[in-house]
């Protein structure tokens, strides 16, 4: 069996936490790993390390490839999207790795799952995903399914008919439902929220592909070389839509484990643990007369008072206050943002690079500063600035630098000056972080000014 799993989307669901430059998978919530690292180490007792490939794009490549090596599984597969498409493109990418790189046959079953979801306990659902694994090899298309507790309106659903083996023969797949509609779900016992997992063998998923997906499956059958060129040709369209709404071979087996697709913050209460009042506290928190209310706070002290079903969740530059049972309209938020241009929908404070990462402390006109964290071994491209000169102050380790043609070692409490228009790098030679607080002057401060002349992740 090969793993595909899917962690390229950039969900804004989570916002303020969740960003375009650092979406849902790659979080970590309280004091657990990440999303991608759990959904990882939840299959390693059914796969190989070399037999996972994780779909992503080119801007999430350097925290995939840190997830990986962080859980041990450093030689998986990293299948880069070329543009951003939706999961029928995705998967039909990653079937035609697992044919041409990795030598699947027609036979061999491929388990798909998203990367950012909650599951315990793991053995239940490893019981659940070999039971998916072997009907697939009937010539099924298999989605585990989890049967609602409540009638919830976040979910798609999954309508199912007669019993088939240890699962049922589906009826149809229903989108989000509106209240009153969840309700009826409910009620019918009939309804699974769709957990978007599936199963399903080479030949099965390329035969359904040509059934329900010609335009798929015609850029799907070239070699691999070709499929990418052509995949920005792909309609952006979902596995549901582009195959399981249609195909009469698919069945669902239950997921008996504990689900949740943390898809909101009240998906995070939900999963949290509580105090006496049902609070649920991460980070610098003090409740007051506070109840069934999550606070999560990562660098100011949060004081509630009084709050009943409230969340609260602050980061250093955004804060996000909402009524329990309201938060799927954080979407709502982020569109308005981006209506509005405003740079908190892509960008945290704190920005992770290749090498390490920055955190702006402040700004003004004319200036800036940043707090440069180089990870050990590592180094910024050879690059210069038209627009601005920069100061950089060693607080933590040593660091190397390049100005003009000269090399110098920078120790704790030296500084270095740049000025505008001069090649310059920074690298970190030894084996602690290096941390330096960088002052930029200049009438244009923007990211974009810059010019790479040598860069070691390729991005000259």
């Amino acid at each position: 069996m090969k793993l595909i799993i899917l962690a390229g989307g950039g969900g804004t669901r989570l916002f303020p936490l969740s960003r375009t430059c650092l979406p849902k998978q790659f979080l970590k919530l309280g004091d657990t790993d990440s999303l991608l690292t759990q959904t990882v180490k939840r299959f390693l007792p059914l796969v190989k390390p070399a037999d996972i490939v994780v779909v992503t794009n080119k801007e999430y490549i350097h925290h995939v490839k840190t997830e990986l090596a962080s859980c041990g599984v450093a030689e998986a597969h990293i299948l880069l999207e070329p543009v951003a498409r939706n999961t029928a493109p995705a998967i039909a990418l990653a079937v035609r790795f697992c044919q041409d790189r990795l030598g699947a046959s027609e036979e061999e079953v491929l388990f798909v799952s998203p990367a950012d979801h909650i599951i315990q306990p793991v053995d239940i659902f490893i019981k659940n995903v070999r039971q998916a694994a072997e009907l697939a090899g009937q010539n099924k298309i298999v989605t585990l399914g989890v049967k609602p507790n409540k009638p919830e309106t976040g979910y798609g659903y999954i309508q199912t008919g007669e019993p088939f083996a240890d699962g049922y023969q589906v009826e149809s797949f229903r989108e989000k439902p509106d209240r009153t509609t969840a309700e009826e779900y409910l009620a019918a016992g009939s309804y699974y929220w769709n957990s978007g997992m599936f199963a399903f063998t080479v030949a099965c998923i390329l035969d359904q592909f040509r059934r329900h997906s010609s335009e798929i499956a015609a850029i799907a059958a070239a070699p691999l070389d070709e499929f990418i060129n052509q995949f920005s040709t792909m309609p952006n369209i979902s596995i549901d839509y582009a195959v399981a709404e249609k195909s009469d071979q698919v069945v669902m087996v239950p997921l008996t484990a504990e689900w949740n697709d943390i898809g909101s913050w009240d998906a995070i209460y939900d999963v949290l643990p509580k105090d006496y009042a049902g609070n649920a506290l991460n980070g610098d928190c003090l409740p007051i007369d506070c109840a069934n209310t999550l606070m999560l706070g990562r660098n100011r002290l949060i004081a509630g008072i009084g709050l009943e079903d409230v969340l609260v969740v602050e980061t250093d530059d955004v804060i996000v206050v909402a009524k329990r049972g309201e938060s799927q309209k954080v979407k709502d938020v982020v569109a308005e943002l981006k209506a509005r241009g405003r740079r908190e929908v892509d960008e945290h404070t704190t920005m992770y690079r290749p090498w390490g990462s920055y955190t702006v402390l402040g700004e003004g006109p004319g200036y800036k500063m940043k707090k440069i964290v180089v990870t050990p071994g590592q180094q910024l491209s050879l690059q210069l600035h038209y627009h601005r000169s920069e100061h950089w102050i060693v607080i933590g380790g040593t660091a190397k630098v390049t100005i003009g043609d000269q090399e110098q070692m920078v120790h704790v409490n030296e500084s270095v000056y740049i000025p505008p228009t001069t090649k310059h790098r920074l690298e970190n030679p030894g084996k602690i972080s290096l941390e330096i607080i960088e002052v930029q002057n200049g009438d244009y401060l923007g990211e974009d000014d810059i010019v790479r002349f040598d860069d070691v992740y390729g991005r000259a």
